[in-house]
């Protein structure tokens, strides 16, 4: 005869199977209507701590290139978190245990080990303990999911090893969507490299024209000026046309000076030529790990940088600029404070400081601009850009 206790236990395995298959599939169903890498990891925080009770997470990437981690989504971060990037920049016990190979499940961390939270006190909303899972996809380290909740020391075995299950779910995901991104991005190479060769040769046969009229008028400007003369309008006329093509064709192919380097590494370069240029001290700095951006981001935060710091050149006769990259799992801002003669913003000439260029740029990157001015006191720009796609 079957006992009540052993009805009662295997009643009891049945629910919390039931629970995990229903999790399983909500965050498998969830991640497999995603392609794009920050949108993945944003819903699989966003149903990992909705299906667990939990009170907030963050994971960790390792870049592709170099392999060094950085923050690549968060959810609910507590705001002395949330406030302060800084937190997040270099390594931790968990990143460490990781790197090592140490870190082989889902594990509890204490607050003594996790250096992100220690001597925190203010600002955390009681978090002081969290799980970290690992994320592999075969053999290859992928990163670490954190996840916590503000009323508990310890997920139970049973969650850590649904969590290390789900871990493996997030980690095909980031994969897929990894292959996805590389995807898109060679099909730009290969479309740049088509409008290269098509530059090439729009701009040979329109040099070659030109080169034919100007080699008749050089050997009929004593035998027949006039002849002449028509061959040198000729030419001209074919000369700003092909100029214009130059010009919408290069368009096409803005992100060409970023090409071989990172974001920061390529405005760091290129504050210091106008800090060469401009005869004034220049600083950079990059809050937050450096880690992969959209393609279209990356070019058009350059060239706002670039038309800012002409302009800066050009009008503020500034001695000291500023340029500070902050990079985080769901924005990116770009700031540029220089101390040069600012101007009046309520009496603002048309056109000054290229306003309406750096708005359009912004504005098709779907970020917002704050520019404060006033005489005397300088410049301050600062340029905001969402990372995750508006829904």
């Amino acid at each position: 005869m079957v006992s009540r206790d052993t009805t009662r236990s295997d009643t009891e395995k049945l629910q919390r199977r039931n629970r995990e298959l229903s999790i399983l599939n909500a965050i498998a169903e969830a991640l497999n209507r995603e392609v794009d890498l920050v949108q993945a990891l944003s819903t699989a925080l966003a149903r990992v701590t909705e299906l667990f009770e939990l009170q907030t997470g963050w994971v960790w990437l390792l870049n592709e290139e170099t392999g060094a981690p950085y923050l690549a989504a968060s959810q609910n971060l507590p705001p002395a978190l949330a406030n302060d990037p800084t937190r997040f920049e270099g390594d931790c016990y968990c990143l460490e245990t990781y790197q090592l190979g140490d870190l082989d499940g889902a594990t509890n961390i204490r607050l003594i080990t996790c250096t992100r939270l220690k001597e925190l006190h203010d600002g955390t909303e009681g978090l002081r303990y969290h799980a970290s899972v690992p994320l592999y996809h075969h053999d290859k380290k992928v990163g670490v999911l954190n996840v916590a909740r503000t009323d508990w020391q310890e997920l139970s075995p049973d969650d850590l090893r649904l969590l290390s299950t789900v871990g493996d779910l997030i980690s095909i995901a980031i994969e897929r969507a990894q292959l996805f991104a590389r995807s898109v991005q060679l099909g730009a190479v290969e479309e740049r490299n088509r409008l290269a060769r098509e530059i090439h040769d729009t701009l040979a046969q329109g040099l070659t024209a030109i080169a034919l009229h100007l080699e008749t008028a050089d050997a009929l400007r004593d035998l027949d000026p006039a002849r002449a003369q028509q061959a040198v309008r000729q030419a001209l006329t074919l000369t700003r046309a092909n100029l214009d093509e130059a010009r919408r064709s290069v368009m096409d192919l803005r992100a060409a000076p970023l090409e071989g380097r990172t974001l920061p590494a390529a405005l760091e370069a290129l504050v210091q030529e106008h800090a060469a240029v401009g005869g004034f001290e220049a600083l950079f700095e990059s809050i937050g790990a450096p880690h992969p951006l959209p393609v279209r981001i990356e070019a058009g935060l350059y060239r706002i940088a670039q038309e800012a710091l002409t302009n800066i050149v050009r009008h503020a006769q500034a001695k000291h600029v500023t340029l500070q990259l902050t990079l985080q799992p769901d924005n990116v801002e770009l700031t540029i404070e220089d101390d040069g003669q600012g101007f009046d913003m309520r009496d603002m000439p048309e056109g000054r400081f290229g306003l309406i260029g750096l708005n359009e740029r912004t504005r098709l990157l779907g970020g917002s601009l704050e520019l404060d001015s006033s005489p005397g006191e300088g410049t301050f720009l600062t340029v905001s850009v969402p990372l995750k796609p508006v829904a």
